[in-house]
């Protein structure tokens, strides 16, 4: 019975080739969308589940806590709360802090290599975290301050091979460490980016800048693996308290943990609370790929039962020879089974040929994992999945044909076919018109904040990390670049302009009111020239200078933000003092608002310092009568001569800002691409659609042509019926698309407003592209001799 299904499944895909065709290929592209859509949320769902503890591993956070303000949650905390968890806390089995490293020179056999991403971290990283030794023993690692744990690929890098245990390499022209670990490469799939590992004993060898034992200092990541069968919530109460007992202030953060499996999908945090993040893109996505996959299923479905007269007769012989209706719609089943496995097949392969180029968009390392058992589970039942879901309604309709109707041509036709057709055809451009709308919408957002005035001039503008000797040759530095042409200005600032630096809290003012001072402020710093260098618009007062003014180091330049949150209606002159008043800083300077952090949020207030903090970039306005080139050429030797052990190594500003919009450009792309693909699959339908009915009124279409109708009469009426479908599933679509977009614009402070012509434009692209598609069926029939149209019965 099975091997006879099969047999008549593949003579009725071989008899009408067409039909194959478009059906199998409908299939396979939406298999191939779906897979891989499927293939990218398996792998930002998997996010450091490889770890053997994941059930036990927890981010520590701080929490501020504000007197009538809004609570902060901060993914790091001071340096020296890691211990005191693991000595004073038993439901503690292992406590680890890890600080990433990206400045250090790294040198072997004299090369040098910069760039290369690391971190400091204690002993009981590698037994918390499930990264595997491919070589070296796993106990005793990061204990012995000269010893280092590198990644196979960065072994391969420094020394050809693998094999480099023992090997030594010198750290900043300073170190020497010798390779006592070789991890297997980290998974795309891990928050973690190191690609080698330090003591932390090292870290506090280099003592000020990266050693702080300060309890009020927040700057390491700290993890926590706890015992099995703690309970959360009641350690995060025993913890909660922690800086405040060992700093002895009870004006500081509190503590809780951040469990591993909502690292990657749930960062997100508004008053303290996780309220999601990826996991939203996530959810949109994987409807996109469910709905993506139901279009190639609908065209089945219509395709199937659009073919219906074909296959009447068919079916009224196999009834009166005792054929059941069990037995029709198994072989109905059947045949939509081999549909789907020749197009899952072709799927794969389509797959296969898009990864290299998916990759690059989604920015990440996928493959198929052929080796894996399960993933073959997979396979088999997302092809019968896919089977049942297109074969069923043809299957149950097709059977139900009684063979008296059949015979006497009773059964119901109509010129689109049944009304569950009409409602598939609607659902399927329901979906398409609500992708476009999305990619316009997500791109009008991008394009808002990009043309949002950033408050400073990027253009002409590199950054360049201290490392080496820069910070102690600085002033030559600066002063050669000027003279040499190559640049206008030089500042140093505690980071580069497109990050948000640090926030604090607590900061006093006269006049203050007890709510605002818990307020988060961002901090920055500069020594001279920063408002010159950035070319930043000086609202009132002056820039730092600390060359001019040395009392400077206790002077601050405010934003506007900042000067209506402190209510000072004449900032200059002003004092501000640090929580305890111990610090007094005064108002020199006012600036226009600038965006540090991401574009599509509120600007913070900022309070830039002079010189008394740290700082560990210079900003170089390069001279705009030179070319990038000319500028770049004459201030690489300069970098040479007073830092010779380090490459030139810089960032433009605006590159670096350009960046700032990486994740909704790929949602845009990845929008915009299964919009084209659902659209290709649903005007793949159409047009299969369009030839049976322009087949099935063949009779009809000769008889009003000898009756005097003209083409474009003939072209109207049979394309009229799919122009209502496509109006119908825009009206559907309009505000379906309205409240969802509608909904994911308000997590942005600064966002676009929705208008009334990205619905026109698209609803107009849908019936251009239904007419496009409708029309070459519909003109070819209106252009057929009715003399051979009528010969026959």
């Amino acid at each position: 019975m099975i091997r006879n299904h099969f047999l008549i499944a593949f003579r009725n895909l071989m008899g009408g080739k067409s039909f194959s065709i478009i059906n199998i290929g409908g299939l396979a592209v939406g298999m191939a969308g779906a897979a891989l859509i499927a293939l990218w949320l398996q792998n930002e769902s998997s996010f450091d589940k490889f770890h053997e503890h994941q059930d036990r591993l927890y981010q520590v956070y701080g929490l501020t806590n504000p007197v009538g303000g809004t609570p902060y949650a901060i993914p790091e905390t001071s340096q020296p709360l890691a211990p005191a968890l693991k000595q004073n806390y038993p439901e503690v089995e292992a406590v680890t802090r890890i600080k990433d490293i990206d400045k250090f020179l790294v040198r072997v056999d004299g090369q040098s290599f910069t760039g290369i991403q690391g971190a400091f971290a204690d002993p009981s990283f590698l037994h918390m975290f499930s990264f595997p030794l491919v070589a070296g023993p796993k106990n005793g690692q990061l204990t012995t301050i000269s010893s280092i744990v590198i990644t196979e690929k960065l072994a391969r890098k420094l020394f050809g091979t693998t094999d480099a245990l023992n090997k030594t390499i010198r750290l900043d022209s300073v170190d020497h460490f010798v390779v006592t670990g070789i991890l297997k490469d980290l998974p795309p799939n891990t928050r973690f980016t190191f690609e080698y590992l330090l003591p932390w004993e090292y870290l506090k060898k280099l003592g000020t800048g990266w050693s702080n034992e300060d309890w009020l200092s927040n700057n390491t990541p700290t993890f926590v693996l706890l015992k099995p069968n703690t309970n959360q919530a009641a350690f995060d109460a025993k913890i909660k308290d922690l800086t405040q007992r060992y700093s002895g202030r009870r004006d500081v953060w509190t503590h809780f943990l951040f469990p591993l499996r909502q690292w990657h999908l749930y960062a997100d945090f508004e008053n303290g609370k996780p309220v999601g993040g990826r996991i939203e893109t996530v959810r949109v996505f994987g409807l996109i790929a469910a709905f993506i996959l139901l279009i190639a299923c609908i065209n089945f479905m219509n395709l199937s039962t659009a073919r219906s007269e074909k296959r009447a007769k068919e079916i009224g012989v196999r009834k009166v020879a005792g054929a059941g209706r069990g037995s029709l719609i198994g072989q109905f089943i059947t045949e939509a089974f081999l549909t789907a496995c020749l197009a899952g097949a072709i799927a794969l392969l389509l797959v296969q040929l898009a990864l290299p180029s998916f990759d690059t968009l989604i920015s990440t390392q996928l493959a198929i994992p052929y080796q894996n058992f399960s993933f073959w589970l997979w396979a088999v039942g997302f092809v019968v999945l896919t089977s049942l879901l297109a074969g069923s309604y043809p299957a149950f309709y097709l059977s139900s044909f009684q063979p008296i109707g059949i015979f006497t041509k009773q059964f119901k036709k109509s010129q689109l076919g049944l009304s569950p057709r009409k409602i598939l055809v609607v659902l399927q451009f329901t979906f398409a018109i609500v992708l476009v709308i999305a990619t316009i919408i997500v791109r009008d957002q991008i394009l808002y904040a990009q043309e949002r005035d950033k408050g400073y001039a990027n253009s002409n503008l590199i950054h360049v990390n201290f490392v080496g000797d820069i910070e102690k040759n600085y002033s030559p530095i600066k002063r050669e670049l000027i003279r040499s042409g190559a640049a206008v200005s030089v500042t140093k600032t505690m980071t580069d302009l497109t990050n948000e630096s640090w926030r604090t809290w607590g900061l006093r003012w006269p006049g203050e009111n007890p709510k605002d001072t818990n307020t988060a402020i961002t901090l920055f710093s500069s020594d001279a020239d920063l408002v010159k260098t950035a070319g930043m618009t000086l609202i009132e007062g002056r820039d730092i200078d600390s060359y001019q003014y040395p009392a400077d180091s206790f002077s601050v330049v405010l934003n506007e933000t900042a000067v209506k949150l402190m209510g000072f209606r004449n900032p200059i002159g002003q004092t501000i003092s640090n929580r305890d008043r111990s610090i007094t800083w005064r108002v020199v300077g006012v600036v226009k608002d600038y965006i540090v952090g991401s574009p599509y949020e509120k600007i913070p207030p900022i309070v830039i310092e002079g010189p008394g903090a740290w700082f560990n970039t210079m900003h170089i306005k390069f001279n705009p009568a030179n070319s990038t080139a000319d500028n770049l050429a004459k201030a690489e030797p300069i970098f040479k001569k007073y830092n010779p052990a380090y490459p030139f190594d810089f960032q433009f500003v605006d590159q670096e800002y350009a960046r700032k919009f990486d994740h909704e450009q790929r949602t845009k792309t990845l929008a915009g691409l299964f919009a084209a693909l659902a659209i290709f699959i649903s005007c793949l339908g159409l047009f299969g659609l369009a030839s049976f009915v322009a087949e099935q009124r063949t009779k009809e279409i000769g008889v009003r042509k000898v009756l005097g109708a003209s083409v474009f009469n003939l072209w109207r009426l049979l394309s009229k019926d799919f122009v209502i479908l496509v109006i119908i599933a825009f009206g559907i679509a309009t505000p379906v698309a309205y409240y969802f977009l509608h909904t994911w614009l308000q997590k942005y402070e600064y966002r676009t407003e929705i208008s009334w012509w990205i619905f026109a434009v698209s609803g107009a692209g849908a019936l251009v592209i239904t007419l496009l598609t409708v029309s070459f069926q519909s003109i070819k029939a209106a252009l057929m001799n009715p003399v051979k149209s009528l010969r026959s019965e």
